[in-house]
C-alpha cells in the first residue's frame, strides 16, 4: 500500500505471472463442437466430405497446442537440481518453440535463448527446453512468455542472473494486418547479476549471437 497525494492509502498494482499451471485438461468434445459451429459461421458446411473430420482434428490440435496449463514446474524438473560448485555462465540458445497468440488465436514461433548464473547448483539441460515449452503451449504474448521462463528460472535455481531472450514470427502479423513476411520481434528479460552488470548481461548477449557481424539468429 501506498499514500496518495492527499495522505489516503491506495493500493499499488504489481503485475505477477503465473508460473504454475493446475489447470484443467482441455474439454475436447465442446472443442470440436465449437469448431462445427466456427465452419457454418464461415459459410462452410461441415457436413461435406472434406470437413467431416476437421472439428475433431482441430479439437485435438488445439487441445495439444495448450497442454502447457497442465504442466507441473515441480514435477517436470523431478529432482533435475544438482549442487555442483560453478560460477560461470551456463547458456542454452536457440531452443525452437510454438506458441499461439492470445489476441487472434495465430501461431508465433521462433527461437528462444536462455542463460543463468548458478548459485550453488544447476539445472539438468534438457530441462530448460521444457519449461520453455511449458510456458509457450498456452495462450501467450511474447512479453509475457519471457518474463515468465526468466522468473521460474530464477526462482526454483535461486540463481545469481537469469537472462532470456526470445525472437519470434508471428502469423497474425504476415497474414493479416500490416502483412510483413520478415519482421522479427524481439522480447528480453534481465534479472539479477544480467540486469545489474551491463558486463555480464553483454557477455551472454555476445555467446547468442550468430556471427561476428552481431546479428542474431
Amino acid at each position: 500500500m501506498a499514500k496518495g497525494k492527499e495522505g489516503r492509502t491506495k493500493k499499488v498494482e504489481v503485475a505477477t505471472f503465473d508460473m504454475g499451471d493446475g489447470g484443467r485438461p482441455a474439454d475436447v468434445d465442446t472443442l470440436e463442437s465449437l469448431v462445427r459451429r466456427l465452419l457454418s459461421a464461415l459459410g462452410e458446411r461441415p457436413s461435406r466430405n472434406g470437413l467431416l473430420k476437421t472439428p475433431e482434428r482441430v479439437a485435438k490440435a488445439l487441445a495439444f497446442m495448450t497442454q502447457g496449463y497442465q504442466r507441473d514446474i515441480d514435477h517436470l524438473l523431478n529432482g533435475a537440481l544438482f549442487p555442483i560448485q560453478y560460477d560461470e555462465m551456463v547458456i542454452v540458445k536457440d531452443i525452437d518453440f510454438f506458441s499461439m497468440c492470445e489476441h487472434h488465436l495465430l501461431p508465433f514461433f521462433g527461437r528462444v535463448h536462455v542463460g543463468y548464473l548458478p548459485n550453488q547448483k544447476v539445472v539438468g539441460l534438457s530441462k530448460i527446453p521444457r519449461i520453455v515449452d511449458a510456458f509457450a503451449r498456452r495462450l501467450q504474448v511474447q512479453e509475457r512468455l519471457t518474463v515468465q521462463i526468466a522468473e521460474t528460472l530464477n526462482t526454483k535455481l535461486n540463481a545469481k542472473g537469469v537472462g532470456v531472450v526470445i525472437e519470434a514470427r508471428h502469423l497474425c502479423m504476415m497474414m493479416r494486418g500490416v502483412e510483413k513476411q520478415n519482421t522479427v520481434a524481439v522480447t528480453s528479460s534481465m534479472l539479477g547479476e544480467f540486469r545489474s552488470q551491463p558486463q555480464t548481461r553483454l557477455e551472454f548477449l555476445k555467446l547468442i549471437q550468430k556471427d561476428s557481424g552481431g546479428e542474431v539468429k
